[in-house]
């Protein structure tokens, strides 16, 4: 006999914390401040909805684990099945001295559900899976351009080490071809050595391939009409190229989530970290809390905003009065996201301010 036959758990809310791994998930189930139960399972989405419904039939389900690895799939499998989830920046979810001493999986399921059920989690944005897919495209074209300068090291490193000196013509941080081929040509006293520079080349010209081949894919899929208004506004931005574009765009997704310009500046990473007490408060400079790829990027573009734009110049150049360039610079960065949030919520391209 079943005896969940008998069960209704009806209107009732229970608060689902899984601590996901690649094989295992650790699920802590919590309702009306009780720990119900605690356990670990095989990581699929289908036998915990399985469970659920089989435990504890017709009850509202609210679900939540922490980003990562496993990226949002299972957010969306879940939501799919009936289950309402999200997904939290694991920097966020308080934790109490207690469970930071003694951590492990059940203890970060249980805190989870715990501060499922007391609201005090905010849920980060769950693109949809085109924007994601794009981003990942993104992404792998900078990390294709750091293996590139990976390998352009270690074949400097290996001239250094057996004394060969790269003439002052060829100091182009490009390399040309004529420069990889007076690389091809550099004698070694024995086979080895050749062989090693011979296989870094082609690895580097590998590498350069690909990243023509992803640029141009990226180029082709910008021409969709569903982005392709929003990158030529980004574009028209001083300073913004198609990379910085591009990268933009698909880091945000959706500029409307951010209900103001301070919450996106706060996003990438170019506000103050501020410290008070009392009557007494200081600023500790820019906080560490940021968007890895978006905060270099747009302040490696101010800096040419900041030559290509005649207000942006006279700009940095007051801030220059009073601080040093590196600070100036941010403030610099800071316009230049504002600039970008403009033409992105307008969807036109952006006109150089004129100077009175």
């Amino acid at each position: 006999m079943n005896h969940n036959q008998n069960l209704d758990f009806n209107n009732t809310n229970l608060y689902i914390g899984i601590d996901v791994h690649k094989k295992n998930w650790e699920v802590a189930i919590r309702c009306n401040g009780i720990q119900l139960k605690r356990f670990n399972m095989e990581a699929s989405v289908k036998h915990l909805a399985a469970f659920l419904n089989k435990t504890y039939p017709k009850a509202n389900f609210i679900a939540v684990y922490e980003a990562g690895f496993c990226g949002f799939w299972i957010c969306r499998q879940l939501c799919d099945l009936g289950i309402h989830c999200t997904v939290v920046n694991p920097a966020d979810v308080p934790t109490s001295q207690k469970e930071k001493v003694n951590k492990n999986d059940r203890i970060d399921a249980g805190k989870l559900s715990r501060e499922l059920e007391n609201n005090s989690l905010d849920e980060i944005y769950v693109p949809d899976p085109f924007h994601e897919q794009l981003r990942s495209l993104m992404r792998f074209r900078k990390q294709l351009a750091k293996e590139r300068t990976r390998t352009k090291n270690r074949i400097k490193a290996l001239l250094f080490y057996y004394g060969y000196t790269i003439p002052a013509e060829f100091a182009d941080r490009n390399w040309s071809g004529h420069f990889i081929n007076w690389l091809k040509q550099l004698p070694f006293q024995y086979e080895a050595g050749k062989q090693t520079l011979d296989r870094l080349i082609k690895m580097l010209e590998y590498i350069r391939l690909a990243i023509k081949d992803t640029l141009k894919a990226l180029r082709e899929m910008a021409r969709d009409p569903l982005i392709n208004p929003t990158i030529k506004a980004l574009i028209s931005v001083p300073g913004v190229a198609f990379i910085t574009a591009m990268t933009f765009y698909t880091e945000i997704m959706d500029i409307s989530r951010f209900s103001n310009f301070d919450k996106l500046a706060c996003f990438v990473g170019l506000v103050p970290t501020r410290k008070g007490s009392g009557e007494i408060e200081y600023d500790r400079g820019i906080t560490f809390r940021k968007n890895k790829i978006l905060r270099p990027l747009l302040i490696e573009a101010a800096w040419v905003a900041t030559a290509a734009d005649p207000a942006l110049t006279m700009k940095f150049n007051q801030l220059c009065k009073t601080m040093t360039r590196q600070k100036a610079i941010i403030r610099i960065a800071k316009k230049l996201l504002s600039r970008m949030r403009y033409v992105w919520i307008n969807q036109k391209e952006y006109v150089k301010a004129v100077i009175k």
